[in-house]
């Protein structure tokens, strides 16, 4: 009997964990009238909200009204995607002369993780402090979606002064090396979610270089200048305004320019909505950004009855370059156990 009763107690706290852990909730960051809203579910940035240069506060991040309208969404709206962001070519690659076979949901080929990547997991909230930050965790086990190796997760939200959004994205393989390339995959629009396309948006994009994609969007090993392109955005211009020539729109990683000093971030961009006059300026320590414009969203029911048509936002994803793990001149993504995975973005705000 007292075994059985032993097991029964087992059951019951190991069901109260489970239940505990399951918990999803929405917690928020705020100083003065710069807020966000994120949540422990795939660790997403639910809204930022924001002043224009007259005062009127916007929440510029697309998304929906509810937690559980993010669950096994296709939009990846606001989410960390991972364990590897973006592409994998044919759901394969080979480390150490073993091949790893990824989960194909996207044609033949593997998208942000898998079928159920980091977005659609519930992660642990390990520290939250309202005007602080919030820092949430997963372990990823060996094999999931075809990875190898057991792998700790944590994503941090930092509010820094009166106007900058800091995310530290951080990664250790505990007993196989693995590929390790986490992303945020935020929808921007700086006139507010709910303001139309993000056209005549002005970016400044500090690439010169790109890396081209086949028809299926996986790179084709090649790095080519941007210059003389409708990928140059060396010079800030309207996202629109060569569409004429990229009709459906952008998805590509950009090289990013070096930072003149190591221990810097380097620049990756510089966005300007000029009616409401918001600017955002971004910064990484990564090598490569994807430049997306929200090409697939097709009359998405978003926040407040909002309903977002193509190119409703953009996507600034730093990151290592897709299909890094099948392309050896490509800077590596293999993290090995005793090592760390460390990924910085600095967003900072204006309005003028």
């Amino acid at each position: 009997m007292a075994n059985i009763f032993s097991f029964c107690v087992f059951i019951v706290l190991s069901l109260l964990c489970f239940s505990k852990a399951q918990h999803v909730k929405v917690y928020e960051l705020k100083r003065g009238y710069f807020s966000a809203k994120f949540t422990n579910y795939g660790a997403t940035m639910l809204s930022v909200i924001l002043p224009d240069k007259t005062g009127k506060l916007d929440d510029v991040v697309l998304g929906y009204d509810l937690v559980n309208d993010y669950k096994n969404d296709t939009t990846y709206f606001g989410a960390i995607v991972g364990r590897v962001a973006n592409r994998i070519g044919g759901a394969k690659f080979i480390l150490n002369g073993v091949t790893y076979k990824t989960d194909a949901n996207d044609g033949k080929n593997t998208l942000h993780g898998g079928s159920k990547g980091f977005s659609d997991v519930i992660w642990t909230v390990k520290s939250y402090k309202k005007h602080s930050h919030v820092t949430f965790s997963y372990e990823s086990f060996d094999g999931e979606e075809g990875f190898p190796g057991n792998l700790s997760v944590s994503v941090t939200y930092m509010l820094l002064h009166k106007n900058k959004l800091a995310v530290k994205m951080m990664a250790k393989p505990l007993n196989k090396p693995t590929p390790v390339n986490l992303a945020l995959h935020t929808y921007w629009n700086l006139g507010g979610h709910n303001s139309g396309d993000i056209m005549s948006h002005t970016l400044k994009l500090f690439g010169s270089k790109i890396t081209p994609v086949d028809s299926e969007l996986i790179p084709t090993g090649e790095i080519v200048p941007v210059r003389k392109t409708p990928y140059d955005f060396r010079r800030p211009r309207e996202i629109g305004s060569k569409f004429d020539q990229l009709p459906h729109g952008y998805d590509i990683n950009y090289v990013l320019h070096k930072s003149r000093r190591s221990r810097h971030l380097r620049k990756v961009a510089v966005v300007v909505e000029s009616k409401c006059g918001r600017k955002m300026e971004l910064w990484t320590n990564m090598p490569g950004v994807q430049l997306y414009t929200s090409n697939m969203l097709n009359n998405e029911k978003g926040k407040r009855g909002t309903v977002y048509g193509k190119h409703a936002g953009f996507c600034l994803e730093t990151q290592g370059f897709p299909d890094a793990v099948n392309h050896p001149n490509f800077p590596s993504q293999i993290v090995k156990p005793g090592g760390i995975y460390k990924h910085f973005m600095v967003y900072r705000f204006t309005a003028h």
